[in-house]
């Protein structure tokens, strides 16, 4: 089949074309952020255990040294009262 009235069938759907709508103003709108109390608080406890130190020194010290003299003691029964309080955390 041949269409005769090629150029009415392109003005027909050029005349179709979406045109870009214009942007809206935004016009005393602005946006905001609110933090609650809670947020607040998190990133302060955030900060002040990002800058706490990993290790406490003067406590690894302290064992460090009382191992190396030969003065650190542990109970066994502290020992084994710990270990069964770990596997039966694990263990549920």
């Amino acid at each position: 089949m041949r269409i005769d009235a090629y150029t009415q069938v392109t003005q027909l759907y050029n005349n179709t074309k979406v045109k870009s709508a214009a942007k809206p103003t935004r016009a005393g709108f602005s946006d905001a952020v609110q933090i609650s109390s809670f947020g607040k608080d998190y990133q302060v406890a955030k900060k002040a255990v990002a800058s706490a130190p990993d290790v406490r020194a003067e406590l690894v010290d302290s064992y460090k040294a009382a191992v190396q003299n030969g003065t650190y003691d542990v109970s066994d029964s502290d020992l084994a009262d710990r270990l069964l309080e770990k596997y039966s955390s694990i263990l549920g």
